[in-house]
């Protein structure tokens, strides 16, 4: 992947300079990839169109982040 994301911020909007933060952040990132790149893949391996596949991804991710909500505020 080439692009690039925006940088982790706090709440204050200030930039996340923990490293820890930043590395669990970074590995719950790269277990989202692989999940949606598992999908992705057994989708098409069993003959369903890519690009349908991307927008259904794309889809139900939106669904997904729309629905979350702040484990601060309940």
């Amino acid at each position: 992947m080439t692009e690039t994301l925006p940088e982790w911020r706090l709440a204050d909007g200030s930039a996340v300079g923990c490293a820890e933060k930043l590395r669990l952040l970074a590995e719950a990132e790269a277990e989202i990839g692989e999940r949606l790149l598992d999908a992705f893949e057994d989708a098409v391996l069993m003959g369903l169109d890519a690009e349908r596949v991307r927008s259904r991804l794309a889809a139900f991710a939106a669904l997904r982040i729309a629905a979350l909500r702040s484990p601060l505020r309940g």
